[in-house]
């Protein structure tokens, strides 16, 4: 069978047209970039042994793989990140949360919490090489991925691993961490309630990096809470969360004694990231 036989009967069968034809050529040893050659080959056959393998990946979409694992990547903020089922496919909606990073004034000292394939350091760092970026997960399996993007990308991000800012506390490879501070701490946690019903579209994704608590928000809380004591004066903290969270983490944030809090719409208009900054001015009330 030819391309346009093979593409036509995936799409019959319920897969979506786009994802048949990276599916397609990723078993034809093609670039994802590749989408108008399929179409200016549409006659060309294809091989049983690649049909099978098509077939196959195929089922496996339907069944709700998602696609990047199924091709093992997934591009982020121009760079392309190896993915698999250790971490999290990257979401578009991320992006805006890099671009509020990447806008923010004085900024040379960045942490990112809970990094997963890295896509947020690595977004920035290879936006911004001179800034020194820390990326920190709890899961050795996930610090594997992120590492070996680093290392395609030739980015030089130092990782650690580590429950939240735990590790940052304590001796981690022979050096002393103790309190070290930063410009700025951005972080994707997981912020979907346990009981969430859309849990079941997201089955094939690790579960502890996707849900906190009955209210979704049990690491947000924490990540605020101990926030301060990592981030310089005038230190930005940005925070990626649920559709419906905007208005209860700007609250904790201000509770927490965070200035110039604000949320940032993601590309559907939802209201996707918030943050805030700890000033100087926090820190002597503070203190005196």
């Amino acid at each position: 069978m030819n391309i346009h036989i093979q593409l036509h009967q995936a799409k019959f069968k319920g897969v979506d047209r786009i994802d048949a034809q990276l599916l397609l050529l990723f078993c034809l040893g093609k670039s994802q970039s590749d989408r108008a050659w399929l179409i200016a080959h549409d006659d060309a056959v294809v091989d049983s042994a690649i049909a099978q393998q098509f077939t196959a990946l195929c089922q496996q979409r339907l069944n709700g793989v998602p696609l990047a694992y199924l091709v093992g990547e997934k591009p982020f903020f121009g760079i392309n990140l190896h993915v698999d089922s250790r971490v999290l496919v990257p979401r578009p909606d991320t992006e805006t949360l890099v671009d509020w990073a990447l806008s923010i004034q004085a900024t040379r000292t960045v942490l990112d919490l809970g990094t997963g394939s890295g896509a947020i350091a690595l977004a920035i760092k290879h936006t911004q090489p001179e800034w020194k970026v820390t990326a920190i997960d709890y899961s050795a399996d996930a610090l594997d991925v992120a590492r070996g993007n680093a290392s395609r990308l030739g980015l030089d991000i130092d990782f650690v691993q580590s429950a939240w800012f735990d590790a940052l506390k304590t001796e981690h490879d022979h050096a002393r961490f103790d309190l070290t501070k930063f410009d700025l701490i951005i972080s994707n946690p997981p912020y979907i309630a346990d009981d969430d019903p859309h849990m079941a579209a997201l089955k094939h994704e690790p579960k502890q990096a996707l849900t906190s608590g009955d209210e979704g928000l049990d690491d947000i809380r924490r990540i605020i809470q101990d926030a301060p004591a990592f981030l310089n004066p005038d230190g930005w903290l940005l925070l990626e969360h649920g559709y419906d969270q905007a208005a209860k983490v700007r609250a904790l944030l201000k509770s927490q004694g965070f200035s110039q809090v604000r949320s940032k719409l993601d590309l559907a208009g939802i209201e996707r990231c918030s943050g805030g900054q700890w000033l100087m001015q926090t820190l002597r009330t503070e203190n005196s």
